[in-house]
Order: structure tokens, then C-alpha cells, then sequence
């Protein structure tokens, strides 16, 4: 995993906005004459095409089809700004922005959150979210795991998975033409994290490279693809262009699912926009993370188990006006109205569709900000305690759980632990949380870590 130098990437200009819509970067089109063998064996953005059915064939036969999606606010967002505001604070410490009433008695949000304020009975807002083993990295909450770290010698995570990559083995897809783990970014190496030691065959799915592969270009057509012996002739010819591991040896039992999921449509419908009508659009917002949301629906709809989604790489990092992303109020004020419709779009669509309790929504990022408004501005990164949101999975909500001292940089009560938020979501998924992954040195590793336990009260 790699990381640009962190002041360096602060002084980086915005070179395309990161809330333009995403639709049309969710339609690429790979029409070459090798467009069938890299979309079905070469790699499937990333993965191939074996491991992504290996990763179906994971999942599990008459169960409910449970899935996650993950909201990465990526960056660190600031608890006090957005979830867990101190009116009363002294005014170095509280928000610039007014708070406003939920539908949870008594809990109060930013004023420029009042979409989710007014779902708050379906929300459960976690106030000590304790982030101390975190670090400017995906790694450590994406694995719901405090061993899992950003340590800067080439073994960062230190070979555990993400909370994803279980998922993607132990759970598998909800439906066999479908991976089971997408990603929805368009910075991989600091906004998502992947399958660690635990394997190449659960890393996640490129899905903003995904979109359109799966439609069969001109020139190429359903008699041509159902021509196994045609096929074969064409991938004994690009041999040498293949990884060799086990491919190959495999591609007679792929092959013909490949082209069953080709034919079928299914993948392809999965990844396109174009059939949502510009209502619904809207509801999403215009913007990258909510045309990305509308995306995961379509994914878990379509029976993908865990996505992730992430609006642009380092957006919540508001240091202050003299960085990329800004401070509170020039940074952090206009993205606030976009992240809130994107939440309130998703958890208002699945719960109209009926997919609401099959689909556990989080919303979270590496750690919080800091309690004081520093001197450009800003707040800086504060490992001590982060907010987060969570809806859906059939769970309890309408509840804020945990709280933090008068200023919102201490855990008053309550702490929940990276490993707990890890128990959550597998025991949402069914997954037994006694589970282990065999590392490259055949050592066991559990899946939860450090004692983890489910969250009790979403239980």
C-alpha cells in the first residue's frame, strides 16, 4: 500500500471536482479484440474472474440475502461539526454552524444535515467510536481490527483483511453472477483496503472500472461468444498474455459462466445508471458520493454483499483554508449538504424497496477532528473518539449511543472499539464470529480480534 507524503497532497490542486456527477464515469466501454478474455479471465478489474465466482460460490444457500454498505468519509470527519455538536462549548471549541433537532428526542445535528436529521428514528448515531489504534489510513476501521495499522515499512495492515474481504469469503455474493465485495472510489490505495494475507481471491472489485465491460462491443455476437471451440482457439493464441497461476487451467468451467454472465445482461445492469430516472437522481444528489450510493443500491439489489463507497480521497481532511480540502466553514460546510442527501437517498430507497433490513448502512471515517479550531480554520486529526452513523440491517435505531465529554474530544461512556464495529457487521451477515483465515504461514487467525463484540444496543 502506498501514501503520498501527507503535506505534499495538501498542497495538491483539485484537478476535476470530486462532487461532479459521477454518472458518466460510471460507463466505460472496453471494446477491444481482447475485450472477453480481460473482462472474463485476464482480471475483472483487478480480479480475476475465478476468484470473483470463487467468491460467489461462498455464498451461503437459503439465507436472507444480507449486505453492508460502507460510506468511507475519507479523511477524518469532524465529530463536532457534523454528529456531536457543543452549542455550549467555549467558541474556539464549538461549531461555527447552528444545530438543529432530530427525530431522536434530545439528539441534536449540524444544521446543514436536516435530511438525515429528519430519518434520525431510522439512524443510530455512535458518539465514542474510539479510533486511538487508527492512523490517516483506511486500514484500521475498514478492518474493524486495532492490530491492522499504517505502518510505513512496506507491511501495512500487517496481513489482516478488511471487514470486506471476510465477507467476501465467508460470506460470499448473494448471487453467483455477482462479486461479492465492490468498491466504489476513485483513490484505491488510500481509500480502500483490501483482503491483506488472507488472499488475492477476496480482494474488492474495482467497480468505477467495472461499469460497461460486461456489454458486448460491436462486432461481437451471441453465436460468436456460445463458440467454446473459437474461445479456446483465442485464449491458447494470447497464452502469454495471461497470468499463469491456475487460469488456464481452470477457463473450461469459467469460461462458460463468463459467458453465461455476459448473455445474461445481469452484470451490466448492475453497473449502469441509465434505467433510474432522474427523480431518484436527484434524491441521491448530483454529486460523486451520490450518484456512487445510487450505484451501491443497484450492486446490493443485484446481490453483491459488501460495497464501499467513498466520494473522493482525503475530502473530510479540513485542516484548515490553506490545504486542499479547507477549513470548517469553506471546506467542510458545502460537502455537509452532500453527504446528508446521499445518506438520506440511499436509507429512504432501500427502505421503499423493501431492502432496508437486509442492508446494514454505515457511515464512518479513520478517526475525528480535533476539539479546537486551530489557527487556519481547521481542525486537525484526533484519534481519541469519532462519530459515525449506522441504519438499516434490521436493527435498532433511533438512538445515539455513547457520548463524549463537554468539549467532544474525550469518550465519556460507552466506547466502541474498531473490533466490536467488526462483530457488528459479521454477525449481521451471519457470519460465525468464531471464524478463522489460515495466514501464509498456516497460523489461524480469528476474525475478530482483541474481544470484539457486537454492539448491543443495535441488537
Amino acid at each position: 500500500m502506498t501514501h503520498s507524503p501527507h503535506a505534499a497532497s495538501h498542497a495538491q490542486q483539485v484537478a476535476r471536482s470530486p462532487f461532479a456527477p459521477a454518472a458518466r464515469d460510471l460507463i466505460r466501454v472496453g471494446g477491444s479484440r481482447r475485450w472477453f478474455l480481460q473482462t472474463g479471465l485476464a482480471g475483472m478489474a483487478g480480479l480475476s474472474l475465478p476468484s470473483v465466482l470463487r467468491q460467489a460460490a461462498a455464498s451461503p444457500t437459503g439465507t436472507p440475502k444480507k449486505s453492508v454498505i460502507l460510506f468511507w468519509l475519507s479523511g477524518g470527519p469532524s465529530q463536532i461539526d457534523m454528529w456531536d455538536p457543543k452549542p455550549d462549548a467555549p467558541v474556539e471549541i464549538r461549531s461555527p454552524f447552528g444545530d438543529i433537532a432530530t427525530k431522536i428526542p434530545g439528539v441534536r445535528f449540524s444544521e446543514h444535515m436536516p435530511l438525515q436529521a429528519s430519518i434520525a428514528d431510522r439512524l443510530s448515531v455512535i458518539r465514542s467510536v474510539d479510533t486511538t489504534a487508527s492512523n490517516h489510513t483506511p486500514i484500521t476501521m475498514q478492518a474493524g481490527n486495532p492490530l491492522a495499522r499504517r505502518t510505513n515499512d512496506g507491511k501495512d495492515g500487517a496481513g489482516y483483511p478488511s471487514m470486506g474481504s471476510i465477507a467476501a469469503k465467508f460470506r460470499g455474493s448473494n448471487n453467483p453472477n455477482m462479486p461479492a465485495f465492490v468498491g466504489l472510489a476513485d483513490s484505491w490505495a488510500a481509500d480502500v483496503y483490501g483482503a491483506g494475507m488472507m488472499g488475492s481471491d477476496f480482494e474488492p472489485v474495482k467497480g468505477m472500472e467495472l461499469a460497461g465491460k460486461f456489454a458486448m462491443p460491436k462486432g461481437v455476437s451471441v453465436d460468436r461468444l456460445q463458440d467454446r471451440a473459437g474461445l479456446r482457439r483465442q485464449f491458447d493464441r494470447l497464452q502469454k498474455d495471461l497470468d499463469q497461476s491456475n487460469t488456464l487451467a481452470q477457463s473450461d468451467r469459467f469460461t462458460q459462466q463468463a459467458v453465461d454472465m455476459v448473455l445474461s445482461g445481469k452484470v451490466q445492469e448492475a453497473f449502469s445508471l441509465d434505467d433510474e430516472s432522474a427523480e431518484l437522481k436527484e434524491r441521491y444528489g448530483q454529486t460523486s458520493v451520490g450518484q456512487k450510493a445510487l450505484l451501491a443500491r443497484r450492486l446490493v439489489e443485484n446481490g453483491v454483499s459488501f460495497v464501499l463507497v467513498s466520494g473522493a480521497w482525503g475530502y473530510f481532511d479540513h485542516h484548515g483554508d490553506n490545504v486542499r480540502w479547507g477549513g470548517i466553514e469553506k471546506g467542510l460546510k458545502p460537502l455537509l449538504p452532500r453527504v446528508d442527501r446521499a445518506m438520506y437517498g440511499l436509507v429512504t430507497d432501500l427502505e421503499e424497496r423493501g431492502l432496508l433490513d437486509e442492508t446494514l448502512v454505515l457511515m464512518m471515517g479513520e478517526f475525528g477532528r480535533s476539539p479546537r479550531i486551530n489557527n487556519e480554520l481547521g481542525r486537525d486529526h484526533w484519534t481519541p473518539v469519532m462519530s459515525m452513523l449506522a441504519a438499516g440491517g434490521g436493527l435498532n435505531h433511533g438512538q445515539a449511543i455513547g457520548s463524549t465529554d463537554r468539549q467532544g474530544g474525550a469518550i465519556q461512556s460507552r466506547a466502541v472499539r474498531p473490533q466490536d464495529l467488526a462483530a457488528t457487521v459479521f454477525q449481521h451477515l451471519d457470519i460465525d464470529l468464531q471464524s478463522h483465515w489460515t495466514n501464509p504461514q498456516g497460523r489461524p487467525i480469528p476474525i475478530v480480534e482483541e474481544g470484539g463484540q457486537p454492539i448491543s444496543e443495535l441488537f
